[in-house]
């Protein structure tokens, strides 16, 4: 490591995302104590090549990093059927100082990579035609390529006013829960069975 005096290696040991994790916040820990970090200063960068899908160990199962209509790189549709683990997506964030501030992907448009990505996360050809029969139907027409992008607006403003937690700023503030003191959103519009469906997104 070429370390030299009063210099300090820091090591974590275990799964990647929980690696990565500890090490980001420690990181951000030490560049605020120490000030490092200049507080006037806007530093933009954008994130690509997320993996389309990661491997629950509590539930045995792969989901979504995205969302489950995120389409994979072209140069990766190969490895879809055997080795999804390895299949990045074309998605991407925007994210300013260190936080997210927009994110969005491309669509898949093609219906018969669209049905493997179901099936991979744990829906057969039967449950997925009952739930987005729609969808599928749609993309066997030739959809074209279309995706976008959503800013978060109240993030924005967060760091452009230097505020410390994003509900100093947010016009409908949410508990950590992230629920509405006023509407109970999003527990009266999500049902159960969303929410314990293979197309829950767990990076979000």
């Amino acid at each position: 490591m070429a370390a030299t005096e009063n210099d300090l290696l820091l090591f974590v040991a275990g799964p990647p995302k929980m690696v990565n994790q500890s090490l980001a916040n420690l990181r951000l820990h030490l560049g605020e104590k120490l000030s490092l970090i200049d507080p006037n200063a806007y530093v933009f960068l954008w994130v690509l090549d997320f993996p389309l899908l990661e491997y629950d160990e509590t539930e045995k199962r792969f989901t979504a990093v995205h969302h489950p209509f995120t389409a994979p790189k072209d140069e990766d549709l190969s490895k879809l059927k055997d080795t999804p683990e390895q299949v990045k997506a074309k998605a991407y964030d925007l994210v300013l100082n260190g936080s997210e501030i927009g994110g969005g992907s491309i669509r898949n448009h093609l219906r018969e990579v669209q049905s493997l990505t179901f099936e991979k996360l744990g829906m057969g050809e039967e449950e997925a035609r009952e739930r987005f029969g729609f969808l599928l139907e749609a993309l066997e027409y030739g959809t074209p390529p279309h995706g976008g992008i959503a800013f978060g607006f109240d993030r924005l403003t967060m760091i452009l006013s230097h505020s410390s937690s994003i509900r100093d700023v947010i016009a409908f503030p949410k508990t950590q829960k992230a629920v509405c003191l006023m509407t109970d959103a999003p527990h009266r519009w999500i049902s159960n069975s969303w929410k314990n469906s293979p197309f829950e997104s767990k990076s979000r």
